[in-house]
């Protein structure tokens, strides 16, 4: 198996994680907060989804699809334009607000259909690019992509978390 066979199959997993994690959920469970200063599953997925196009899109020389594909309009979130949701208040949370599951899903696999490209097309060489010198060491394309991966999965497992707290808040 190749080094891009692995990444492809991982970023699958998060897609269905996403699904998983947020589908048939109403606005009261998507949004709910189990303290004032926590995330929400709509933020969680929110931000996942965002950090994931704005690497990806950087790393390898492509327009968001935030913005290419008019997400941040259909969004409406009263957020700067580029914003990722790094470094969020309570505040900043509780302005990703959206009315469906669909539309965070909508935008998670318009974001998911890029990465694929972009993986798609990689050799192995690829990997060992430095896509960002402000580290030490500079950050290779291949560390960003599992960097990216690993924060994808660590937020949809808080937002799977949520929907269970906010199911059984329900009851």
């Amino acid at each position: 198996m190749h080094a891009k066979d692995i990444l492809i199959d991982g970023y699958g997993r998060v897609r269905e994680e996403v699904h998983a994690a947020i589908e048939g959920l109403g606005p009261d469970e998507l949004h709910f907060r189990p303290a004032p200063g926590a995330n929400s599953a709509a933020w969680l997925v929110w931000h996942l989804a965002r950090v994931q196009d704005d690497h990806v899109a950087d790393a390898f020389g492509l327009d968001q699809v935030w913005l290419s594909q008019g997400w941040e309009k259909r969004f409406g979130l009263g957020l700067p334009r580029h914003d990722t949701g790094y470094g969020h208040g309570p505040e900043e949370v509780a302005k990703v607000r959206v009315e469906s599951a669909e539309r965070l899903t909508g935008y998670y696999d318009a974001v998911h259909e890029r990465t694929l490209g972009a993986l798609r097309g990689l050799a192995a060489k690829d990997l060992e690019r430095i896509v960002d010198e402000r580290w030490d060491p500079p950050v290779t394309l291949g560390a960003r992509l599992v960097s990216v991966l690993s924060d994808d999965l660590q937020h949809v497992g808080q937002a799977a978390y949520l929907r269970g707290l906010a199911q059984s808040a329900a009851a």
